[in-house]
Formats: C-alpha cells, sequence, structure tokens
C-alpha cells in the first residue's frame, strides 16, 4: 500500500511523509554505530523492503553511519528487494567535522561508490562544524548539483541564521535550501521556539524530523516494562530519558497516546509520528529507524489515518508539559 506523498520542500520531489533512517545500518563500525546492534543482511532487507512496500520511498542515510556501511547494506538491500524501474529517493550526508569545505567535491564519488551508483537525491550538511564556512560549503554544493553528482542541497542540525544563510548562497547559483534535519518530537520540541520552524515555513524548506520516538521511548514500552531498559546496547542506555525520572516525567504523554491510538486501532507509537506529520501542514518530514520487522510494519501504519485538528491540540498540550 503506497502512501499520499507530498512536495518536499521547494524541491520537484515527491515523498512520503515519512522516510526510513538508517542509522541502524551501520554494521557496527565506527563510533555512531555503536549505538545499535549488528544487523544481519536478510533483516536489513526486510526491514527496507516492508518500509517500501508499506509506502515510504525515500530513506536517509550517511557517511558517519559505520563509515559508509549503512549507504553500502542499504543500496545492497535496495538492489536485492525493489525492482530498478521503481522510483526510490537517497538522502545522505557530508560528515564536517575537521574537514574543510573542499571535502564536499573530493569525497562525493566515494558516496556514490557506496550507493552502487545510486541517485543522491538530497545531500545535506551533517553538521554546522566544520573548518570552512556555511557559503563555502554551499558553493560545493551547488557546483555537485551543476555537474548533476546530486539532486537537491540540505542541512542539519542548523540554526535559522544558518538556514537563511545557507538559502541565499544557493539562490545565488539557481538553487533554494531543500532541508534541515534536526531533532524533533512530541519529547522535544525546541525548533519550535528557537526559530528552526518558523524560518523552514519562511524558506519553504522542509523539516526532517530524527530521534522521532525519541529512540523508542514514546513507543511506551519502556513504561510498561522498565527492565527493558538494561537490554539496550551501546550508548543511548545512559541518556537521561531512559532513567526512572525520565520515564516517569514522559508518562502523562504516553498515556495520551495510547488513549488516542484506541480510536484507530493503532499504537503510541503511531499516534506519535502522525502527530509529527500533520501538526505543521506539510513541513515536517520525519525518518524512524527500525531495527526489527515488526518496528517497520509499526512505522508505515502511521500514514495509513490522520489526526483531527482537535486531537492534534490535544496531544500538543499534552506534550508541552513533558517536553524539553
Amino acid at each position: 500500500m503506497k502512501s499520499v506523498l507530498r512536495p518536499f520542500g521547494p524541491t520537484n520531489l515527491q515523498l512520503s511523509p515519512l522516510g526510513l533512517g538508517c542509522w541502524q545500518f551501520s554494521n557496527g563500525k565506527g563510533v555512531v554505530g555503536k549505538f545499535w546492534p549488528v544487523l544481519q543482511g536478510a533483516m536489513i532487507n526486510d526491514i527496507v523492503k516492508i518500509s517500501y512496500e508499506g509506502g515510504m520511498n525515500w530513506f536517509d542515510t550517511a557517511e558517519i553511519y559505520g563509515n559508509g556501511q549503512s549507504e553500502q547494506l542499504l543500496a545492497r538491500a535496495l538492489r536485492e528487494t525493489i525492482p530498478a524501474s521503481d522510483p526510490v529517493f537517497i538522502a545522505t550526508k557530508w560528515w564536517p567535522m575537521m574537514r574543510t569545505a573542499s571535502s564536499i567535491g573530493s569525497t562525493i564519488d566515494e558516496r556514490i561508490r557506496q550507493l552502487e551508483g545510486r541517485t543522491i537525491n538530497l545531500y545535506q550538511v551533517h553538521q554546522p562544524f566544520s573548518l570552512s564556512s556555511v557559503s563555502s560549503e554551499m558553493k560545493e554544493m551547488a557546483k555537485l548539483a551543476a555537474a548533476g553528482k546530486i539532486g537537491h542541497v540540505g542541512v542539519s542540525n542548523f540554526s535559522a541564521k544558518q538556514m537563511r544563510e545557507a538559502d541565499r548562497v544557493l539562490r545565488e547559483h539557481g538553487l533554494r535550501l531543500a532541508s534541515n534535519q534536526v531533532k524533533y518530537s512530541l519529547l522535544d520540541r525546541r525548533i519550535e521556539q528557537n526559530g528552526i520552524l518558523e524560518t523552514a515555513k519562511e524558506l519553504g524548506a522542509a523539516i526532517i524530523a530524527y530521534s522521532p520516538l525519541e529512540q523508542g521511548i514514546l513507543s511506551g514500552k519502556f513504561h510498561h516494562d522498565p527492565d527493558l531498559v538494561k537490554s539496550i546496547s551501546g550508548p543511548r542506555k545512559w541518556s537521561l530519558a531512559f532513567r526512572k525520572e525520565g520515564l516517569r516525567r514522559a508518562k502523562p504523554l504516553i498515556d495520551s497516546l495510547e488513549q488516542m491510538a484506541g480510536h484507530y486501532d493503532a499504537t503510541a507509537t503511531q499516534v506519535a509520528l502522525n502527530w509529527l506529520i500533520h501538526a505543521h501542514g506539510e513541513t515536517v518530514f520525519a525518518i524512524p529507524g527500525a531495527s526489527k520487522v515488526h518496528h517497520a510494519e509499526q512505522n508505515v501504519k502511521a500514514m495509513r489515518f490522520k489526526l483531527t485538528a482537535n486531537e492534534i491540540k490535544e496531544i500538543s498540550e499534552v506534550s508541552r508539559f513533558v517536553c524539553r
């Protein structure tokens, strides 16, 4: 079943409101790869296939996810599970730490190689911390777009001011800033206060919400069985959200999500994702991950219904009392 597609920011892309976040395909490599267990190839294939067949038509990965492992494993899964003629869109990211903007051009062929030659529809600067200016980075991105090596330009974790600067420079090259990928969920709504969401709407850019379920907290499973925290592998188990106080603080929101879920034969996970992709018109997209098949099945079902304006308002009010 295919989901209803929507325009992705100012681009010509038509994307599903949810895409699959692929950080968990890092294969345990590199610093950030240790946040997740190593997934077998068959499991990755199943997750990608279920996500696509359930209506997700795009996948978000990054150079830093396992030092290219995520890109490589995603490309293999797409090749092995989805017909080559089917439209699939890929977003990946350049890692800027301790690099200059020139690295954007010098490393793009490696990104394309890891992705088995697939088109990079959206290329993003992963963090605003490089040895070069935003202007220099956007000029390098514009060169790649002109050369046909990438489709559109996005950023990640940029401030409102940095977003405006990126869009200004891109306009000089006949381009626009497509998106800003930021942390956003019912437990972390800082982009609503710091100008990022407002600036995205002003520029017509998309917001891509990462950690939309706060690494599983919003599923409610850790509230129903706190012992599950002990089974979490990697650094995320030390997050404040997983401690007793964090779970206690989020409990009223979980209760509200579960109550609302009953109206739709859904789950708290699905209601939390549905709120994200409908609370601000068509501005916000989200990229939940999936490390198990049932996670992928849960994700796609979040696109099968639409919360009413009153329901969105009700959840928003409860969220404000418990989120950052």
